[in-house]
């Protein structure tokens, strides 16, 4: 697993971004992956999770991730939320990109396979989310509407918040169409920023990570709390699943965030 050292040096909180070693999958899910929603046998999936949450030390039912739908909608987890039947919890995490919480020991996670996740934490107020941002989520502005649900959902000051942009596929390798460019012109991007041609085939790319930075920073968030990882999942198929090289039937890595306790 990877961490952020913006994220790592402070000891109220856990989180993490798995690779795809050392687990139990097969195939395009090798080996290690704790996607639920991604096609894989459902009992290795189960046993990668265990493995994970054995290493973050909190039950398995602790890590949380939603049923994404390349949208836009974040949800909050409250205290009461684990002891709701584990079906009307799946309800309630279903079309949703992005979670977010205070309870200590509950770990908000989302799952990607090129697509951009962002951590966030609120420290003034021990608030944590997990954000997925793929070219539809980013084009939708989720990261900036997360930075704004930590806001108005816990009062926090978004001058001391924190962010990891964690792998995902980075500007060299992610190709677009015209009409993801145009979506992104028509969402009022700065198209200078984050576009750019191919000399040789024409074709135009798209840096998903700076323009969820930009979000960030438009957001509030000073630029030295932001901490980009800069690795490219499709560029680096051995450690990280891609959707691009592997198909949609393949394995995922996760991306979580959790407060600790308060020492007494």
């Amino acid at each position: 697993m990877l961490q952020f050292p913006v994220l790592g040096k402070d000891c109220s909180i856990s989180h993490f971004v798995t690779t795809r070693q050392g687990g139990v999958s097969k195939g395009a899910y090798a080996s290690f992956n704790p996607g639920e929603y991604s096609g894989d046998d459902p009992e290795a999936v189960r046993a990668n999770r265990k493995l994970l949450s054995e290493a973050i030390g909190i039950p398995a039912e602790r890590v949380l991730a939603p049923f994404q739908v390349h949208g836009a909608e974040i949800r909050p987890i409250g205290p009461g939320f684990l002891s709701l039947p584990e079906d009307e919890q799946r309800l309630y995490m279903h079309g949703v990109d992005a979670l977010a919480t205070n309870v200590p020991e509950v770990c908000v996670a989302v799952s990607t396979a090129d697509c951009v996740p962002v951590l966030l934490y609120a420290p003034d107020v021990r608030a944590v989310a997990a954000v997925h941002a793929g070219w539809r989520g980013t084009v939708q502005r989720i990261a900036a509407k997360s930075v704004r649900f930590l806001v108005d959902e816990y009062g926090a000051d978004p001058r001391f918040m924190k962010a990891g942009i964690a792998p995902s596929i980075g500007p060299d390798a992610f190709e677009v169409g015209e009409e993801v460019v145009e979506a992104f012109r028509a969402a009022g991007f700065e198209m200078l920023r984050i576009q750019k041609r191919n000399i040789v085939t024409g074709k135009a790319h798209i840096d998903l990570w700076e323009a969820n930075r930009l979000q960030l920073l438009a957001g509030g968030l000073s630029a030295e709390n932001i901490e980009l990882a800069g690795i490219c999942t499709y560029t680096h198929p051995d450690e990280f699943f891609s959707a691009r090289r592997l198909g949609v039937k393949s394995g995922r890595i996760l991306s979580g965030i959790m407060i600790k306790p308060q020492s007494k």
